[in-house]
């Protein structure tokens, strides 16, 4: 009885150890388990920290492109400066998703301390470098913010001298424009003394007469048919128009530009000698024959000027011989040069 008795109080002595072994166990797991949740906690606080980094980064960028959205230009070479810039910007935001996809490519966190504190220092590894490459994008963006606006400064410029130009090119225009204006009104005044005094001179004869802004003489007047030498008889009428414009001359300023037009006509029927082989040859020795006459009278020659136009200006598009007749001619207009 008293040795069963004291294996009883043996057996019952043995169980407040394995308590004490049992609570220690669980304390040690409870602290296990609390040095894992602090690290998650800071974990989570890093990995939280750069995203808001990023978050920043990616307004940035947003920023810039909306700038460059907004950027015009108006030459070639400044348009293409414009298109580098937006593509070294497209390099700038392929670092930019690189360095993102690198800080984002963190590793799960063990169960151990030791795994836990390893992955803590290699996640402020990667957060560092990749603020590292975040401010190195901001310089980046930021100088290429001042070439934008230093190209925004130059086109501008630009166009403010381009449109100067254009106002001053369109005021030179106008007073161009005016002086030409007032010169034919000028000439035109002259041109209608000349003929009011031709017609004084000459009086009202058929063979001589003005058409619009032209004096018109028949050929027969002048020449003998088929020739270009000047009749004997000619030289009367050729000598009044002559002293007209020899006193008209005097008045016409020197800067205005004028000319004294002497053209050639003949009828339709052909020409062919050996001295004129086309009407054409014909009407521009008649029209030369008269203006050496003239400048043989005093006339400037730099005011005079022969023109031929042989059967191709008709005044009557008849076949008969008063038809013939009237396309003979010698016109003389007085215009600017």
């Amino acid at each position: 009885m008293a040795s069963r008795a004291a294996r009883s109080r043996r057996t019952l002595n043995v169980w407040p150890g394995y308590v004490d072994a049992l609570a220690t166990l669980l304390l040690a797991v409870v602290f296990l388990l609390t040095v894992f949740v602090v690290g998650q906690f800071f974990l989570s606080q890093e990995l939280t920290g750069r995203d808001e980094t990023l978050a920043k980064l990616n307004r940035q960028i947003a920023d810039l492109t909306d700038l460059l959205a907004l950027e015009r230009s108006s030459r070639r070479t400044q348009e293409d400066e414009v298109r580098n810039l937006r593509t070294t910007l497209a390099g700038v935001e392929a670092e930019r998703d690189r360095a993102k996809t690198q800080a984002e490519a963190a590793t799960v966190t063990q169960g151990a301390t030791g795994a836990l504190d390893k992955q803590l220092d290699a996640e402020r590894g990667a957060t560092k470098r990749a603020l590292s490459q975040i401010d190195l994008l901001n310089e980046q963006i930021s100088a290429m913010r001042r070439q934008l606006a230093a190209l925004e400064d130059a086109l501008a410029a630009s166009e403010s001298r381009d449109r100067e130009s254009q106002a001053r090119i369109a005021e030179l225009g106008s007073r161009l424009n005016v002086a030409l204006a007032q010169k034919v009104q000028e000439l035109a005044r002259y041109r209608s003394d000349f003929f009011g005094r031709l017609r004084q001179i000459l009086g009202n004869r058929p063979d001589i007469r003005v058409v619009g802004d032209r004096f018109v003489l028949q050929s027969e007047v002048l020449f003998p048919a088929g020739s270009a030498t000047l009749k004997p008889e000619a030289g009367p009428e050729l000598d009044r128009i002559a002293g007209a414009i020899s006193d008209l001359a005097k008045q016409i300023p020197a800067d205005l530009p004028w000319v004294l037009r002497v053209d050639g006509h003949t009828d339709a029927r052909p020409i062919s000698t050996s001295q004129f082989p086309s009407n054409w040859a014909l009407s521009a020795a008649r029209a030369i024959a008269v203006v050496q006459y003239l400048a043989g009278k005093s006339i400037p020659p730099q005011h005079l000027l022969a023109g031929a136009f042989g059967e191709f200006q008709p005044l009557d598009a008849g076949t008969t011989e008063d038809a013939y007749a009237r396309n003979r001619r010698i016109e003389m207009k007085l215009t600017e040069r």
